[in-house]
């Protein structure tokens, strides 16, 4: 067991913890980082450990969950052969991106390397330099492909409002499938990415004939574009704390309650005191249900400024 490497240690004790049942299926697995934390390692040797098990079939990725102990916990085998150790004619961009995609989505973008990505294929460390140049390129290649789940309705719907609500609505869904994505090139730094510039010439085109100068309709383009993203970075900030804590989002909540309670009792914030005692059982936020009453008053606004400019001078 000395000479084994690090990542097969790991997966050998991740292992064992399924066996003995400490770890059942479902259950979370520890994520990369805690892995990196608490084996003291670098976080390319905690994917491998991780990419080992899911080989074997002892643990799976779900998206936005992280690594789970998988439906039947697998028997003991021989340890898998090293990666780096198989064939690599099949060895291609899209099946890196795909791989990197899926590490994203179910660990964070932070948990994203070239190494981890050879790792989860079974290739060498340096192979997919072959095929992608950097990790930027490679996160640039990632985004426009998840930007290439955007559904348009295929034929649009009357009306620029209908038009731009379905838009909004369909990058909603493509950030709650990869939550990463929200983090990616901020506004002042817009990533020239071909499926991006869909989703903006489906905007852009919503406001033909409105009446609006170029410099309106490119602001209402931004303003939406920024409202769908503003709301979906915590999608991926959830991932991270989850990652870092080890807590979910309601553990982490029942431990804030007695500061919470604190802060209310205090007197120093009544107009917050009354809101919180309007809630029965507490206040449970939804982000799609936010998302969704937040989109209707925006396109309020925006239809203000269209019918200004529809209106006779």
């Amino acid at each position: 067991m000395g000479d084994q490497p690090p990542y097969l240690r790991i997966a050998a004790d991740i292992r064992q913890r399924i066996a003995d049942g400490d770890l059942r299926p479902g259950d979370r697995v520890p994520s990369t980082r805690q892995i990196a934390r608490q084996w003291g390692v670098a976080l390319a040797t905690a994917t491998k450990a991780l990419t080992a098990l899911r080989l074997e079939g002892a643990v799976e990725a779900r998206p936005r969950v992280g690594t789970v102990v998988a439906g039947t916990a697998a028997p003991e085998r021989e340890a898998p052969r090293a990666p780096g150790r198989t064939a690599e004619p099949d060895l291609t961009r899209a099946r890196i991106v795909r791989a990197a995609i899926e590490i994203a989505d179910a660990e964070g973008l932070a948990a994203l390397s070239m190494r981890g990505v050879a790792a989860r294929l079974g290739v060498a460390a340096m192979s997919p330099y072959r095929h992608v140049g950097s990790k930027d390129e490679l996160v640039a290649l990632m985004a426009d492909a998840a930007y290439g789940e955007v559904a348009h309705p295929a034929v649009p719907p009357e009306g620029w409002r209908a038009r731009m609500e379905a838009g909004a609505r369909a990058m909603w869904q493509v950030c709650r499938r990869h939550p990463w994505v929200a983090q990616i090139g901020p506004l002042t730094r817009p990533l020239v990415l071909p499926n991006l510039m869909a989703h903006g010439e489906w905007v852009l085109a919503a406001l033909d004939g409105s009446g609006l100068d170029a410099k309106t309709r490119f602001d209402i383009h931004l303003l939406i574009y920024s409202y769908v993203q503003g709301l979906a970075v915590n999608l991926e900030r959830e991932v991270q704390a989850q990652a870092a804590t080890g807590l979910t989002e309601d553990e982490w909540m029942d431990g804030q309650a007695a500061a919470m309670r604190e802060v209310v009792d205090s007197g120093r914030y009544p107009a917050l005191a009354r809101t919180l005692a309007g809630f029965e059982g507490g206040y449970d936020l939804d982000l799609d249900a936010l998302f969704a009453f937040g989109l209707g008053p925006l396109l309020d606004g925006i239809a203000r400024i269209v019918e200004g400019a529809a209106r006779p001078t």
